[in-house]
């Protein structure tokens, strides 16, 4: 039965066939990730962290301290770019804003039932509003993988614009969790679900339960980007996560934003890692020598 959720997927021209995916990352990734193994694209790429805590042991103090490490950044290495956000559990955004004193870096909360996306709709309307509340001021969603998976697909974007509205003016990043979604098609199809339901940003993976972000899953969902801006005019970001730990990672992920989405997507208002340990692996490469600041 044809509805106007599955005539946008159908509508999307982004190709769905894994092999055809698997050469496309590679022969991208032979042909130009070389150029971009320099200090400047590590700076960059500094620059587009979301530092990220998700532990079960966080607290006020651990979280404050993970703040202060942010701002003392700032004072120790003041000719690099700081990270581009702090991402915490959604209890501890006033936390962060409490202490955070660099203006340039952002407060972004997990939220609506993260990670699984597993309790009341209620619940997520309002923990995400009590984030904002808090001092967030972006806002990192999972979408219902489960409701996707059973094809409720006018379920799963009520669901993702109702957490839009109640995220306000916050930058809204809609998690696909890519290592549950598995396939190509499946991907450019959540994709596309979450661009037309107002999504700023897509994500691929919590890090959690499911496999974390791979680089055919980031091909198919930056298509998707380009073909929605170059139907929209409107421009979503794209954040990977979950597993970037190393350099050699995230240029490979910057090589797949600068060839498929250009120049204009190269700036962290348009692309994010989510990352703990990545930030001090590049730093070690930038100063060029083991660094363990964070």
């Amino acid at each position: 039965m044809s509805d106007k959720y599955t005539d946008a997927i159908e509508a999307s021209k982004v190709i769905t066939d894994d092999a055809a995916v698997t050469a496309a990352v590679n022969k991208i990734l032979d042909d130009h990730i070389v150029e971009n193994k320099n200090a400047d694209v590590y700076k960059f790429l500094f620059n587009c962290i979301d530092l990220t805590t998700l532990k079960a042991t966080d607290s006020p103090v651990s979280v404050s301290d993970f703040t202060e490490r942010v701002n003392a950044f700032e004072e120790e290495h003041p000719e690099l770019p700081n990270v581009a956000a702090i991402c915490v559990y959604p209890n501890f955004a006033q936390v962060v804003r409490a202490v955070l004193e660099v203006s340039k870096v952002d407060i972004a909360c997990v939220s609506g039932g993260f990670p699984a996306s597993q309790t009341f709709p209620e619940v997520k309307v309002a923990e995400t509003a009590l984030a904002v509340d808090g001092g967030a001021d972006e806002i990192d969603i999972v979408m219902n993988v489960g409701n996707f998976l059973d094809g409720d697909y006018e379920g799963v974007c009520d669901e993702i614009e109702e957490l839009k509205a109640a995220s306000r003016d916050c930058i809204f990043k809609v998690i696909l969790e890519t290592g549950a979604l598995k396939t190509a098609a499946n991907i450019k199809a959540a994709s596309v679900l979450a661009m037309y339901s107002g999504a700023d940003f897509l994500k691929t993976s919590t890090g959690k339960e499911f496999p974390g972000a791979n680089l055919e899953a980031a091909y198919v969902m930056c298509q998707c980007i380009k073909e929605y801006f170059e139907k929209t005019g409107r421009k979503v970001g794209f954040k990977v996560s979950g597993g970037v730990s190393t350099t050699a990672d995230a240029v490979a992920y910057y090589t797949l934003v600068k060839e498929i989405l250009g120049e204009e997507w190269l700036s962290n208002e348009y692309f994010r890692i989510g990352a703990s340990r990545l930030a001090n692996n590049l730093l070690s490469d930038i100063l060029g020598t083991e660094t363990k600041f964070f």
